[in-house]
């Protein structure tokens, strides 16, 4: 005898809930900040540097160069978590149990972070694996937080609140870097004599302050959301998961307009993470900052970011989605030829100024403009955000390890930039075509009118 669970309202629009979503992009942007992109590829560097210009490691007795196993490093991480969020997805539509799954991943990637504490030259392998196990968790826990948002918003009250989150989010990171800036350029204020300790400690400080704020996310939003569960001995719940992802991967090949979108979404991406993961690699490296220019330089990008995310919040009410984050995508060429011209610290700056305006932009944008294209009827909000959050790993995962061919090709991190460039431009050619695509539905309300 089955018997179905049933289905309970969520109210949309509720100003408490919506902040505690909200919240969470405070909790977590600080692995992004600190650990992503900012004091651990640092760090990384100096620790697994054998001389000034000796930059090969031993990975389980392999010999790498340290920034080609850092950028595969992400890949492989964005790898797992593009093969498991489908089943892990569509499974929490399946049990509505999203916040569960959300919350697992949100533990494994902050006690990843810990471990990292552990980290120096003499376990490359911790480190690494670490950092992986964080990025895992990240990326996992992403997959049921963006969901939530057509759950918990209406179509017309989604941009301003993705927009919100990405501002909070660049905010609770650069609060915590500030912090760990000042011990990292000040230790003897803390009583450090240690010069690598400073960095150690920034990575708990990473785990207390997601695990912390995250508390007040999963403390509001709901704890079962729209659940299509059923109970007898005929049901195995991963075969339902996969059945339902199965369905939405079908209604996606119908969707014309939507389909283009994700293609050009998919090598916009690849563009954008590769140069939020490998920039400040790119400027250790390549040429030879130190951290006093480094780690301000990223603070400019979270700081403009903020007012970024707002300003292209606000062109897209007036132009529309599409037209916004087209303008976005062409601004980021441009940065990255300039940027392969990059020869000093300045220069790096004004590169940084440009990425932050448009860094939070183009991912608020194109969060809000794909959840606006999903059918109106669908509850399977888990499975279709599966679907882009896969897309958006796999673009990670193809960017970054082409980022580590091209160098281990050419030697050069330069023409990796130059190949990010590339992406952009592919990624242009799709989103033309999805503005001049007819719409795939023709329902009334602001949602279509706005793209």
């Amino acid at each position: 005898m089955k018997k179905e669970v049933r289905n309970h309202p969520i109210e949309k629009g509720n100003p408490k809930v919506i902040r505690g979503w909200i919240m969470y992009d405070w909790a977590n942007s600080v692995y992004q900040l600190t650990i992503a992109s900012t004091i651990f590829p640092i760090y990384y560097n100096q620790v697994t540097r054998s001389g000034p210009d000796d930059f090969t490691v031993r990975f389980f007795g392999y010999e790498v160069v340290n920034t080609v196993l850092y950028s595969w490093s992400i890949a492989a991480a964005y790898l797992v978590v593009a093969f498991l969020s489908p089943m892990l997805s569509s499974l929490a539509d399946y049990t509505g149990r999203r916040k569960t799954f959300m919350q697992f991943f949100t533990w494994l990637g902050a006690l990843s972070c810990g471990t990292l504490f552990f980290f120096d030259a003499s376990n490359v392998e911790l480190g690494i694996i670490a950092f992986t196990m964080g990025t895992i968790g990240y990326g996992g826990s992403i997959v049921y937080y963006n969901s939530f948002l057509p759950v918990i918003c209406a179509p017309e009250e989604q941009d301003k609140v993705s927009a919100r989150g990405y501002s909070m989010g660049y905010l609770g990171g650069v609060i915590l870097l500030l912090f760990n800036l000042l011990m990292i350029l000040k230790p003897g204020l803390f009583g450090i004599t240690d010069p690598f300790l400073p960095a150690r400690i920034s990575f708990l400080t990473v785990f207390i302050w997601w695990i912390g704020f995250s508390q007040i996310t999963f403390r509001r939003l709901p704890r079962y959301t729209h659940r299509k569960r059923h109970k007898g001995k005929d049901r195995n719940i991963l075969l339902e998961g996969y059945r339902e992802l199965d369905k939405v991967f079908h209604q996606i090949r119908r969707l014309r307009k939507l389909s283009f979108f994700l293609t050009g979404f998919f090598f916009v991406m690849m563009g954008l993470l590769t140069t939020m993961f490998m920039a400040a690699t790119y400027g250790e490296k390549e040429l030879g900052l130190k951290d006093e220019v480094l780690i301000p330089t990223i603070l400019i990008i979270q700081l403009v970011g903020m007012g970024g995310a707002w300003f292209f919040a606000r062109l897209s009410a007036r132009l529309g989605n599409l037209k916004a984050l087209l303008i976005s995508v062409f601004m980021w060429i441009f940065i990255c030829i300039g940027a392969f011209f990059i020869v000093n610290s300045v220069q790096f700056m004004i590169a940084a100024f440009f990425i932050g305006l448009v860094m939070g932009g183009t991912q608020a944008l194109a969060r809000s403009t794909y959840s606006k294209m999903l059918p109106a009827t669908t509850t399977d909000h888990t499975s279709f955000f599966s679907f882009y959050d896969v897309m958006e790993k796999l673009a990670t995962v193809a960017g970054t390890f082409s980022f580590g061919i091209i160098e281990a090709i050419t030697g050069s991190m330069r023409y990796s930039v130059l190949a990010i460039a590339v992406f952009f431009a592919i990624g242009i050619v799709f989103l033309l075509i999805t503005l001049a695509a007819s719409p795939d539905d023709k329902r009334p309300g602001p949602a279509l009118r706005h793209l």
